[in-house]
């Protein structure tokens, strides 16, 4: 990646400044871990058993725990490290409710956890590709980010997205009392099949008609698979979120009551009623008559909307 700042027409490149320190990237992300994952920080440096882990971070969406862990240099044997951090964490889940409910206002019930939703995140100013490759599995809850800075105060994050074609981690396991073994028995990454499973053709169509709408709205929008629903994010900020039902698609838009502006009055105030999606506003549709004007409504929740 090239970058560059502008003066009267005349570029200058930017150089790239390494960390001097792991903890350098640590101290960063720790002071922005919600801006930067939207996750909620629970401890550094948490002590489990003979482990320290660097970050322990709490994803309110998912309702799961999320370790993270630092690298300056090359190592590879990350993925062994975070496999092994999560079957630490499986098997040892009072004492992260305990860490949560001990630093934390509003405590959790052992009910309220999505231990199958737990992850491992690696942070590091650059991956090898065997680093990348060996965590290239469509079900293992491992993420690579990768960290860099420039001059003038710039930070690039880019998080390695997992192939396409990824494969199963279960394929590869050759002793179920291995820890990938457990950790594969426990955790589930899920994808746009778990959700499009068993529905009819013409929902499915209508499915891809509405995520291809907003995935080409002017801003950068990933679509991230949960357990209930299909999120749509931007930088990390749930914009939209769709249920796929059988006869329909029930769609959410994030945000607060009375700040969706609908004249259309399409959108049905939920905002009194448990629901599985964020935000205060849903719609059930089950054909694309109204596609562009619920387009003009989730505009509203882009960063750069402007009236």
């Amino acid at each position: 990646m090239l970058l560059f700042t502008q003066d009267k027409k005349q570029l200058t490149k930017l150089k790239e400044k390494a960390f001097k320190l792991e903890k350098d990237i640590k101290t960063l992300f720790e002071a922005n871990l919600e801006k930067i994952l939207g996750l909620q920080f629970i401890k550094s440096e948490f002590k489990i058993k003979s482990s320290f882990i660097d970050t322990l971070a709490y994803d309110k969406e998912t309702k799961a725990f999320v370790i993270i862990e630092y690298k300056r240099g090359k190592n590879d044997g990350m993925v062994d490290q975070g496999i092994s951090y999560l079957n630490l964490m499986l098997e040892n889940k009072a004492d992260f409710i305990v860490e949560y409910n001990e630093t934390q206002p509003e405590p959790l019930k052992r009910n309220e956890i999505e231990w199958t939703q737990s992850r491992v995140i690696f942070v590091s100013p650059h991956f090898n590709d065997y680093q990348k490759q060996s965590s290239n599995f469509k079900d293992l809850g491992i993420e690579l980010w990768e960290i860099k800075q420039y001059e003038n105060g710039l930070i690039i994050l880019n998080p390695i997205k997992k192939s396409k074609s990824a494969p199963s981690i279960k394929q590869i396991q050759n002793n179920e009392n291995s820890e990938i073994s457990k950790v594969a028995q426990q955790i589930i990454v899920y994808t746009e099949e778990d959700h499009l499973q068993s529905k009819p053709e013409e929902i499915k169509e209508l499915y891809e008609t509405y995520k291809n709408a907003i995935l080409n709205l002017p801003a950068s929008i990933e679509l991230e698979p949960k357990k209930l629903y299909l999120a749509f994010k931007e930088n990390k900020t749930n914009i939209a979120d769709i249920v796929i039902l059988k006869k329909g698609l029930k769609l959410f838009i994030n945000k607060k009551k009375g700040e969706l502006d609908d004249p259309k009055h399409l959108m049905k105030d939920i905002s009194s009623i448990g629901h599985w999606g964020n935000g205060d506003y849903e719609l059930v549709v089950n054909d694309t008559k109204n596609i562009e004007y619920i387009m003009s409504l989730i505009k509203q929740t882009l960063s750069n909307y402007s009236l």
